[in-house]
């Protein structure tokens, strides 16, 4: 048996429709869901998404066919709590449609812009952006929710924290590891697939810095 056995035993007879078991799950997680829901947004938005993943997690059967709950997507990789949280991040960044996050991920040294345009540009900012996806993608889901939190929601340290039951301190350790396993990526793809040196990664980066294009990070991370 996993380590989640029970949450997934739990999760499955919630997806059934077996009432008991939906009442412990309320009971239960609940609470969770609502501190959660107030990290991301202490002023209550995030709580009536809550609220409304309940529906979802119930899930419906109005024209008489097999119920289609959102628990069937849990398969206890995780504990049920740390899934639900990742959902509630999820639906939370979802329903922010009007802001989005452009700001490119690499916060090391890049060699300042020059007075005339780069004619290769257009390239390289095409280039690191590719990168960029597949090495965000790459990445592990707690990693990728924690970025989320961080660059897509527009959360502080304090609340990306509260949000992933880290302190603010071990949140800032992680952020920086995560954004240099990013750049190390992307060098990696640009020296291997692209076939580019030194010099050429660096006008890379240089290019992103000045002008990162329209990279939606919301995207990126939850493609």
């Amino acid at each position: 048996m996993g380590a989640y056995s029970a949450d997934l035993e739990l999760a499955r007879a919630c997806a059934a429709g077996d009432e008991r078991a939906w009442e412990r799950f309320v009971r239960e997680y609940r609470p969770l869901l609502y501190r959660a829901a107030d990290a991301l947004d202490p002023s209550g938005a995030a709580r009536e998404v809550a609220d409304s993943l309940y529906g979802e997690l119930y899930g419906v059967s109005a024209t008489g066919a097999a119920r289609q709950s959102l628990f069937r997507y849990y398969e206890g990789r995780s504990s049920l709590g740390t899934w639900l949280r990742a959902v509630l991040a999820r639906r939370f960044v979802d329903g922010v449609r009007s802001r989005r996050r452009t700001e490119p991920l690499v916060d090391e040294e890049v060699p300042a812009p020059t007075s005339e345009p780069d004619p290769q540009r257009g390239r390289y900012v095409t280039l690191v952006q590719q990168a960029l996806e597949r090495a965000i993608l790459g990445l592990p889901a707690r990693d990728r929710l924690r970025l989320s939190c961080y660059y897509v929601q527009e959360l502080t340290l304090a609340q990306t924290g509260r949000m992933m039951n880290e302190s603010e301190a071990t949140a800032s350790r992680q952020l920086a590891r995560t954004r240099r396993d990013i750049r190390q990526a992307i060098e990696g793809q640009l020296r291997q697939d692209a076939k580019l040196g030194d010099e050429e990664i660096k006008a890379c980066f240089a290019s992103v810095s000045d002008d990162p294009g329209p990279l939606d990070l919301k995207q990126v991370i939850y493609e």
